[in-house]
C-alpha cells in the first residue's frame, strides 16, 4: 500500500502537475511552521481543512491567514457542516491532521478553494504528511483538486 506522500505524488503526476514535493524534517504541521520552513508568507500556505457535510467530507482549502466560515461552507454545500475529529478525517481522507493534502484522498470530498489564494503566487500545500509540502499555483490547485473557487473565509 502506498504511503500518503506517495498517493499525493501519484495524484500530482496523474493530473499532469509537476511532482515537486519537498520534505522539511522540522515539520510543516501549521501554516506558520510551513511558512517558516519554506521562507514564504503565511498567506501563501494553502491550509486543507476537513469538515463533515452530512456524511461526506468537505475540504476547505484556505489561505494560511484565513479561517473558514461554517456559514459560507454550509451555503455552498447545501447542508449542515460541522467540524470533523482526527479519526474521521483519517478514515475519510487517508491523511492525518497536519498533513491533509488537497489531492490524493481515499474518496473524493466536496472541495472549496478560498478565492484569496488566487492573489498569491506561488502557494504551498501539504503533501500527505506533517513534513511534506508541494508548490503550485491557486488555479492549478483548483483544477487538480476539482475545487469550486469561492469566498469561504470568515
Amino acid at each position: 500500500m502506498a504511503t500518503s506522500v506517495e498517493r499525493v505524488a501519484l495524484a500530482l503526476k496523474t493530473a499532469g502537475h509537476e511532482e515537486n514535493i519537498v520534505e522539511f524534517p522540522a515539520g510543516t504541521r501549521t501554516a506558520a511552521d510551513a511558512a517558516a520552513a519554506i521562507g514564504c508568507e503565511v498567506a501563501q500556505i494553502a491550509k486543507s481543512l476537513v469538515f463533515k457535510a452530512g456524511d461526506r467530507p468537505l475540504l476547505a482549502i484556505t489561505s494560511g491567514t484565513n479561517r473558514a466560515s461554517l456559514k459560507k461552507l454550509e451555503a455552498l454545500a447545501g447542508c449542515p457542516v460541522t467540524r470533523a475529529d482526527a479519526d474521521w478525517v483519517r478514515e475519510m481522507t487517508g491523511f492525518a491532521i497536519g498533513g491533509v493534502a488537497p489531492i490524493g484522498h481515499q474518496s473524493q470530498p466536496i472541495v472549496l478553494l478560498d478565492e484569496d489564494l488566487l492573489k498569491l503566487d506561488p502557494i504551498w500545500a501539504a503533501a500527505g504528511s506533517p513534513n511534506h509540502v508541494f508548490e503550485t499555483k491557486a488555479q492549478a490547485l483548483a483544477t487538480i483538486s476539482q475545487a469550486l473557487i469561492a469566498d469561504i473565509k470568515e
